[in-house]
């Protein structure tokens, strides 16, 4: 395990400095003069759009908006990261490598220090963008917020390697991690998945799959805003599919780069809400967005899971869109809220000190 932390910071470009600068002064005006820059309130579906949410929102309306190719939208993601990581938590850094499907990956190791658990996280992006350092201040906030190791795994991105390649490394990394446990300061029953978006999409169907195959099972699953349903069906893709960040557009341009197109979408290992079954899954932490196309079906499968009997903690925030974990400028606290659900369901989770009945209280839909 490193003791001093092996990597600095990512470097941050001058003019990515400035325009974090600029976006940090415009979320500290006052609530008048924001509301004044981003117009009147935006509601839809009993929701009333977050003025910072709203800020950001009209600022990025306002950039030009480039024919998506892959290329340019990964360094795009790259900067926008760097503009809203804000100031990074005190952890131990070191990049390592983990088994894929094809090959070792990259990986980031966060240490906190003491800890019994170990979060293996897989990074947001549609399968085409995203990457360590897209999401390096959140897995640092995490682990240092949360008290656990984390784990980022660097899988192979579509178009170049389309469906299952994403899926088959971050089985083949989870796998490959839960056999190294120990390198990591950790017990093989206490190593967890998690991830936002695409790489909560990954980390459903790898708990899914574990299950199938009778590997070893996650701890328990992190779900942030996870497309579940790739047929598309969920009516909140129809009441966002425009003007809310992720749009029916970047949908569908992210399924053409991964999901062949005679790919049956029904499968569960495709969409995991169309298993027979969820019983016997991980206990789960779901986190949704109200003003977020995939906020249904993320919801729907934190219903599914809780009909069949596991354990979920869910919460909805209402006024954010998708992608809010990736501004700590604006939306900090709702990813410390976030680590700190993490930190409940892990004292919860078996083998824990904590280990205790599942807490019903959490386990509906919480909105705010």
């Amino acid at each position: 395990m490193p003791v001093d932390p092996t990597i600095p910071m990512p470097e941050v470009p001058a003019g990515t400095r400035t325009a974090a600068a600029a976006v940090r002064g415009l979320l500290r005006l006052p609530p008048r003069a924001k509301r004044a820059l981003a117009g009147p309130a935006v509601h839809r579906d009993g929701n009333e759009l977050d003025l910072d949410a709203h800020l950001l929102l009209r600022i990025t309306k306002a950039l030009p908006r480039q024919a998506p190719e892959p290329m340019r939208l990964r360094r795009q993601a790259r900067r926008m990261a760097a503009i809203g990581a804000g100031r990074r938590a005190p952890v131990r850094v070191e990049d390592i490598t983990v088994a894929g499907a094809a090959g070792s990956l990259r990986a980031r190791l966060y240490d906190p220090g003491a800890t019994d658990a170990l979060l293996v996280y897989f990074h947001g992006g549609g399968w085409v963008i995203g990457d360590l350092d897209t999401h390096d201040a959140l897995c640092r906030t995490i682990a240092h917020t949360a008290r656990i190791r984390m784990v980022a795994v660097d899988y192979r991105l579509a178009p170049e390697h389309p469906y299952p390649a994403a899926v088959d490394d971050a089985v083949a990394a989870f796998r490959d991690i839960v056999a190294r446990a120990g390198e990591f300061g950790v017990g093989a029953e206490r190593v967890a998945v998690g991830g936002d978006s695409a790489g909560g999409h990954l980390a459903a169907v790898l708990c899914q799959r574990t299950r199938r195959d009778g590997g070893p099972a996650p701890l328990l699953q992190l779900l942030i805003y996870p497309p579940t349903d790739l047929t598309g069906k969920a009516e909140s893709r129809t009441t966002f599919a425009e003007g809310f960040a992720l749009t029916r557009t970047d949908i569908d341009f992210f399924d053409r780069c991964f999901l062949p197109p005679d790919l049956d979408r029904t499968r569960p290992d495709v969409s995991p809400l169309y298993a027979e079954t969820t019983a016997g899954l991980p206990r789960a932490v779901v986190i949704t967005a109200g003003f977020d196309p995939l906020r249904d079906e993320g919801e729907a499968y934190a219903a599914r899971l809780r009909a069949d009997g596991v354990p979920v903690a869910a919460r909805r925030f209402a006024g954010y869109m998708h992608g809010f974990v990736n501004n700590a400028l604006a939306f900090d606290p709702a990813v410390g809220e976030i680590a700190a659900m993490l930190a409940d369901a892990l004292a919860a989770a078996p083998g824990s000190p904590a280990d205790s009945e599942p807490d019903s209280g959490r386990s509906q839909i919480a909105t705010s």
